[in-house]
């Protein structure tokens, strides 16, 4: 950190502590509260797809032709709900999640279709590879039944949202709990108008450095997807803000139910972010590195490559995996299985920009990608001969800049002052300064003129002293010549 930085952080600290210690979760905290309860920063997702290009090749046994389409921006909105405050300064809440079709920030409009793997069909053949031979051969006549295809044609509002599809009733009433759900099929269908789940976190009043901290969630301190106590425990915030006074040597630490488990970012750099001081974390290499490079990630296992989280225990045994965008940050051999990917930090990797004095987030950029786990069943033509191996099917990035009032107020208040007051200073110095000089010239005059006076007065004295001198020795000189004359 330069000087420079140094003196300004230490101008705000200086101004602004109090105002800091309000970032506790206190309907009375004011524009914090408000925050924190309706985040004002406008949140966006955007939805890139994997469209294969060479279908049947890659039924066939080749690598698969990927096409990148998107994005495809949803106006996200959060509002919290149903908070209530306990006595032990924690605060329970519900977050609610909407998500807007936005064209003016899209390549195209929802009704685009495009050419996918058939997730549904595909992802049953695995669940139901291990079943007797006979009723494989079933399953693969009842998607010919419904001309299920290995590959779909559907619109992105469909694939996102949800579409009917007989094969899902059908797999409800023949293979019961083979699947979670019921109705339309879609990736995102659950989290329109959805929360994630009951949070209950810290307020911080007792103690500023657990604000936003998660007690527990949905009633639980730890999960029970992995197979290590570490992998299971619920650390950090909800992912939204986090305690004051951050240090380059801290973490971000957050719990995510999207990815069912605890995410941990680390510092990277200092900037600026719309002109307020930023810190920037972002994700570390180990961060979905498997057990063999990365022991402490061994509870996330059944491993594959290094660069992919195996989300299946608490995705229905889906055969789902989270990754970087384009496999960044991972095995060679992930994005080298097919054509199409070009992973690098800038257009990949995510990061948080935050202000280190109050801990809220100036700009986010959260990004993950769905990838499916495919290979030939045998007993299901509609796998073909696929090689096993894992296919991305369409990564999204959540993200918000602050702007608006919001920026204004922590420019006003976090910039502005503390630079006034760093001028004010120096002003202040120069003027002690001024009047440090001013004093030493007036001491110093006095004293002159204080020696002038001393000078002329003892002149003064000695001329006196001549003079009397002179007299007395007139006096003396007459009184000798005056008998002489006398006589």
């Amino acid at each position: 950190m330069s000087s420079r930085d140094e003196r300004y952080y230490t101008s705000v600290i200086c101004c602004c502590c109090s105002r800091v210690q309000k970032v506790q979760i206190d309907p009375s905290s004011g524009l914090a509260y408000t925050m924190w309860r309706d985040i004002p920063v406008p949140f966006y997702m955007s939805v890139y797809f994997f469209e294969v290009k060479n279908p049947t090749e890659f039924l066939s046994g080749e690598k698969a032709v990927l096409s990148q389409r998107g994005p495809y921006v949803y106006r996200e909105y959060r509002q919290k709900s149903n908070i209530t405050f306990h006595d032990n300064f924690t605060v329970s809440y519900r977050e609610y999640r909407q998500y807007h079709f936005s064209p003016e920030h899209s390549v195209g409009n929802e009704s685009d279709e495009l050419i996918l793997p058939n997730m549904l069909a595909l992802s049953a053949a695995l669940m139901v590879e291990h079943l007797p031979y006979a009723l494989k051969v079933i399953f693969s006549t009842a998607l010919k039944t419904f001309n299920e295809k290995s590959f779909i044609q559907k619109s992105v509002k469909e694939i996102l949202w949800g579409y009917d599809d007989p094969l899902v009733d059908f797999l409800n009433r023949v293979f019961p709990g083979i699947i979670p759900f019921k109705g339309k099929f879609g990736l995102f269908v659950d989290f329109n108008n959805s929360n994630t789940g009951l949070f209950t976190v810290n307020t911080g009043a007792d103690n500023i450095s657990k604000v936003h901290l998660v007690d527990n969630w949905n009633g639980v301190t730890e999960l029970s997807y992995w197979n290590t106590e570490q992998c299971n425990m619920i650390n950090g915030t909800a992912g939204e803000m986090w305690a004051p006074f951050l240090t380059p040597s801290d973490t971000l630490k957050f719990y995510t139910p999207d990815a069912c488990r605890t995410l941990e970012l680390v510092y990277q750099k200092s900037g600026w972010t719309s002109h307020i001081p930023s810190f920037r974390y972002v994700a570390p290499k180990t961060m979905f590195a498997n057990g063999s490079t990365y022991p402490p990630n061994e509870g996330f296992c059944p491993c594959r490559e290094s660069g992919v989280l195996n989300v299946s225990s608490c995705r229905h045994n889906s055969q789902v995996f989270v990754s970087h965008p384009h496999f960044y940050n991972g095995d060679p051999v992930l994005w080298q299985a097919v054509h199409g990917l070009t992973p690098n930090e800038r257009e990949h990797g995510l990061f948080i920009d935050i202000h280190p004095l109050t801990g809220i987030p100036l700009n986010v950029s959260i990004k993950l990608q769905l990838n499916l786990f495919l290979k030939s069943v045998q007993g299901i033509t509609e796998t073909g001969k696929i090689r096993p191996l894992l296919l991305p099917f369409l990564w999204f990035e959540e993200s918000g800049i602050i702007d608006g009032p919001a920026l204004d107020t922590f420019y006003n208040y976090l910039v502005l002052l503390p630079k006034i007051l760093e001028f004010l200073q120096y002003i202040l110095i120069a003027l002690g300064c001024l009047m440090v000089l001013l004093a030493l010239v007036i001491l110093h005059l006095r004293k002159r003129d204080r020696s002038v006076l001393l000078g002329n007065s003892s002149k003064q004295c000695a001329e006196g002293n001549e003079e009397k001198r002179f007299d007395s020795a007139k006096a003396t000189a007459n009184c000798t010549e005056t008998p002489e004359g006398a006589q």
